[in-house]
């Protein structure tokens, strides 16, 4: 009996000692002592940690000054578009941690090594990969606030902006609000982003029931150096070039995606309110002479069937690098807006090279003659296009300066967009119609060896047998050409009383040629006086085109000769 008692109570010391022995490793109390003596090797976080934001302890006293609808992850405040940072160019650092190893589990411990990666650095309010000016520029902004007060600093800011201007002018061409012009500059980040609606504070106010009270916004996109538009979510819809740019779900007010801004592009706010888009490069023009624009896709006029708008108008005073040359052109599409805007887009770029070269330039101003130029630039702009079912009309004006207040004038075109000219009192036609009714294109196609047949007025559907793009028309029918027509060179001096009128043929379908020098000399004594009297006299002869029920786009580049010098405005 006692033996018995006597292994039953082993039995239960033994119990005693390893439960005590369980208790002690589970607990790891010894963990308590290590630590202080860790810390002092190394950082630690704790796994736990890990998916918290980290956030330098230099900022941290600014962050919890802001108020509370901050947001610190998406640096705006909530509920709203944009924000001005309460301090300049200060940066977050969003540090990377590395992934945590599957074998860890919670309570233990691991040393991080926080790699900040400089190309991942982004100012507040600023959702951009990539640095706003350069490497050198991100470099110093790590320093913080006291490295903007360097002078040097802050020129080196200042130039690498400027170098990255661009203006964007927004005129109201249909519509109840017709005629308001607003312009903003890419650098003004103050007036940015230009917003459109019906009720304050929009900054474009349309005076149209169709509009919302925040229709649309355009801004600068820093990234893609574009201007971008985007619906706000509109009740009406926001349409670009008679495209749909809303949310794809119209009853759910959500904003629709930002898209890019080119210059000659038409925005139609609801049904009524148009505007026309003029982007230029530069925040101010000199122009030596008055310029007005006027376009309209005149979409109504077909029993209320849409009407997609594929005239661009684009003009560029002066070219890059040359103070005594300008370009002034409308592209007329076919099949598509594709074959414009991008006939549009390199005509000029073209023109500007090939005057770049100090030989061809002098050339040109010592003979007066630049048919070379304007030749050279078509066919290089035909071998470019890659367009295979689309194409364009193209009447190019370009405009040179003697430096004694005399203009040369000399144009080039393909379709039957027109340019005339009324110089003392004479009237010039700059350009050759190209339609297949026309005798002259008649003469030049019989010549090929293949004459058209008596009452025929289509070639392969189409009434142009010249034009940029469509490249598969011109394999199957070698009639088609894309070769131009250049004019003589137009002499003017400025007691002349010049004035020049581009069109696409929306406008000389139900105006002729008399009729509309009639037209601008009736509107020019009406509007005599006054910097936007060019741009009156186009907006009348548009709507006298409108009037008479055009079916066609309509687009008007009106160059008045007989002006003083004229600033191109722009809102600072």
């Amino acid at each position: 009996m006692a033996m018995l008692l006597s292994i039953v109570g082993a039995l239960l010391l033994m119990l005693l000692l390893a439960l005590i022995l369980f208790v002690i490793f589970a607990c790891k109390p010894w963990r308590f002592f290590s630590s202080s003596s860790s810390s002092s090797r190394s950082r630690t976080i704790k796994v736990a940690d890990l998916d918290r934001p980290l956030v330098s302890d230099d900022i941290r006293n600014e962050i919890n000054e802001l108020p509370r609808d901050y947001d610190l992850e998406g640096a705006c405040p909530q509920n709203e578009g944009h924000f001005h940072s309460p301090w300049n160019y200060r940066l977050i650092h969003k540090q990377r941690l590395p992934p945590v190893s599957p074998h860890i589990t919670q309570g233990d411990s691991l040393v991080v090594e926080v790699i900040s990666d400089p190309t991942e650095d982004v100012l507040v309010g600023q959702t951009l990969k990539r640095p706003l000016a350069s490497d050198h520029l991100v470099d110093v902004l790590k320093h913080g606030r006291q490295s903007l007060e360097d002078d040097r600093f802050q020129e080196f800011v200042h130039n690498d902006i400027l170098d990255q201007r661009s203006c964007l002018t927004l005129e109201v061409i249909s519509g109840p609000s017709r005629g308001i012009r607003c312009s903003v500059q890419s650098i003004n980040t103050s007036k940015l982003p230009l917003t459109l609606g019906r009720v304050s504070p929009s900054d474009l106010l349309l005076k149209d029931s169709e509009v919302s009270g925040k229709h649309a916004m355009i801004n600068w996109n820093l990234n893609k150096m574009k201007w971008e538009l985007v619906d706000m979510g509109s009740l009406n819809g926001t349409l670009l070039n008679s495209r749909s740019i809303n949310h794809p779900d119209s009853g759910s007010r959500h904003w629709g995606d930002p898209i890019e801004l080119a210059s000659g592009d038409i925005i139609t706010l609801g049904t009524t309110s148009q505007l026309y888009v003029c982007i230029m490069s530069q925040t101010e023009c000199q122009i030596p002479f008055g310029v007005g624009v006027a376009s309209d896709p005149m979409s109504l006029r077909r029993g209320g069937k849409k009407l997609p708008m594929e005239d661009v108008c684009y003009y560029q005073w002066p070219l890059p690098g040359m103070d005594q040359f300008g370009l002034f052109g409308i592209c007329d599409g076919h099949g598509g807006a594709g074959a414009a805007k991008y006939a549009s887009k390199i005509l000029p770029e073209l023109v500007a090279a090939t005057l770049s070269d100090s030989l061809k330039r002098e050339r040109v101003l010592s003979l007066c003659d630049a048919s070379d130029v304007l030749r050279d630039a078509f066919s290089q702009t035909e071998a470019c296009m890659s367009h295979c079912y689309e194409g364009c009309t193209a009447t190019v004006l370009l405009v040179w300066a003697d430096g004694d207040e005399n203009f040369f004038v000399q144009c080039a075109n393909v379709g039957d967009s027109a340019c005339v000219m009324n110089v003392d009192g004479k009237q010039i036609k700059m350009t050759e119609d190209h339609r297949i009714t026309s005798y002259s294109e008649r003469r030049r196609i019989e010549e090929t060896g293949e004459p058209l047949k008596d009452g025929e007025t289509r070639l392969c559907g189409l009434n142009l047998a010249r034009m940029l793009g469509d490249k598969f028309l011109k394999q199957q029918d070698s009639r088609f050409s894309s070769d131009p027509y250049i004019s003589q060179v137009v002499h003017i001096h400025r007691a002349s009383g010049a004035f020049a009128l581009l069109a696409s043929d929306g406008f000389w379908d139900v105006i002729s040629v008399k009729k509309a020098t009639q037209l601008v000399l009736q509107t020019r004594e009406r509007h005599s006086t006054g910097a936007d009297s060019a741009e009156n006299i186009a907006n009348f002869l548009l709507s006298e085109a409108r009037t008479l029920r055009t079916k066609d786009n309509t687009s008007i580049i009106f160059l008045d000769f007989d002006t003083t010098s004229i600033s191109c405005k722009v809102d600072s």
